[in-house]
């Protein structure tokens, strides 16, 4: 049976007249990529502060790798990973000292830092200066900073944005990579389509609340209403169908069916009305 990594339970938190977070429960477990999603502002980086103990709740607690968040210690915090908006570096330093730097309190030999440059792709810039790198390759290099450690549990909050697709392609493989070997990965994206490659479960949430969850096959499915598909054929002209009327139709021309489900973007406006990357 799979351990819990990460336990949030019932918290809440306000900020004045503003609720943050209501009543949000969940659970990560090693091995397991889990989705929090929502638009800025709904709560994503106060839970991430909270899970790893740098703020308190009003009510519930969260838990990592079975302690109190609250009670971490220095230790416990060397087996996390956090890469955030807030992660910062030493811009007067190359890429590559940046990270030797952080890898000497670990003491993680040079040779790790090479491996790990080359899995985010940074190998052949590690002599260029912190603050020469563009803003995609400086999120790679948070990204290999908090992998220094091989941490247990690893919070990403938008880990490929502003990257190109086959950098963020190189990234989702680092991260399948990381399940496969027991990581908890507790993932923050605007990209839905990511959500649903990587995720093996998530929620969705808005203004604090938590609006739907599940596996995200499961919640298209849920939504998936209409049960249609998309006949494009060989003039290119293109035909929707219900998914049951496929069995009568003449397909000796069709060049292609697609299925017409909606997407995590598509089903939160539903529910909410709001876009998730608003």
């Amino acid at each position: 049976m799979k351990k819990a990594m990460i336990v949030s339970d019932n918290i809440t938190k306000s900020f004045g007249n503003n609720v943050a977070l209501n009543g949000i429960s969940f659970k990560v477990y090693e091995g397991e990529i889990f989705g929090f999603l929502g638009p800025s502002g709904s709560g994503k980086t106060t839970m991430i502060n909270i899970l790893t103990g740098q703020l308190s709740p009003n009510e519930g607690q969260g838990m990592l790798l079975d302690k109190y968040s609250l009670h971490l210690s220095a230790s416990d915090l060397e087996t996390i990973g956090i890469v955030s908006d807030k992660s910062g570096f030493y811009e007067k330093l190359s890429l590559e000292k940046n990270l030797q730097l952080y890898g000497k309190l670990y003491g993680v030999p040079n040779s790790k830092i090479d491996e790990l440059l080359k899995s985010v792709g940074l190998y052949d810039s590690k002599q260029t200066l912190a603050e020469k790198l563009s803003t995609g390759m400086k999120q790679r290099m948070l990204l290999a900073r908090a992998l220094i450690n091989a941490p247990k549990v690893l919070f990403l909050d938008e880990p490929t944005s502003g990257l190109d697709p086959t950098t963020s392609q190189s990234i989702h493989k680092l991260l399948l990579d990381l399940k496969n070997k027991g990581t908890a990965i507790f993932l923050t994206t605007h990209d839905m389509n990511e959500a649903t490659l990587l995720c093996d479960e998530l929620v969705l949430l808005n203004k604090g609340h938590l609006v739907e969850r599940g596996e995200p096959r499961d919640i298209i499915q849920k939504y998936n209403q209409n049960k249609k598909v998309k006949l494009t054929y060989s003039d290119f002209e293109q035909e929707e169908i219900l998914f049951a009327q496929l069995n009568q139709t003449d397909l000796s021309h069709v060049i292609a069916i697609h299925s017409c489900e909606p997407t995590l973007e598509d089903i939160f406006i539903k529910l909410t009305g709001e876009k998730l990357n608003a």
